[in-house]
């Protein structure tokens, strides 16, 4: 998206690809992945889903064996990568995790691009705004 929106995260718990245990994961396709965007329901949500499907190309073909998914979990959206494999005569794949993985938090979303310095600010996180605590499970 040239002309914006950009979009501001803070990253935490954050695991490198290599990093990753128990794995020997290769080298990763260049395959355009296939984006799953879990629990973006809020009008926020899905102006963030938007932003955040439109970064990735969406596969030309169905023979892309890469998945991205973004688990939105109480405002921190989780970031998983994956292969899948389709044994033969199977009903379910198989997911080897390919890394990397962490966690984001938007603090920001502006209309224009990055180097403009006085584009709108469209969404800002206010930490001290007054709201109901949330209750956890």
């Amino acid at each position: 998206m040239p002309f914006g929106p950009t979009a501001y995260f803070g990253l935490t718990n954050t695991v490198m690809r290599h990093d990753v245990k128990d794995q020997d994961i290769g080298t990763v396709s260049e395959a355009n992945p296939h984006l799953v965007l879990e629990n973006f329901t809020t009008p926020l949500g899905k102006r963030t889903a938007n932003i955040l499907k439109h970064l990735f190309p969406s596969p030309k073909d169905g023979k892309s064996k890469r998945v991205i998914t973004f688990a939105n979990d109480s405002d921190y959206i989780a970031m998983r990568h994956h292969t899948y494999e389709m044994p033969r005569g199977a009903s379910s794949c198989a997911l080897t995790e390919v890394g990397p993985r962490f966690e984001m938090k938007l603090y920001q979303i502006k209309l224009g691009t990055i180097d403009a310095d006085d584009a709108d600010v469209e969404w800002s996180l206010r930490p001290f705004m007054r709201s109901s605590k949330k209750k956890r499970l």
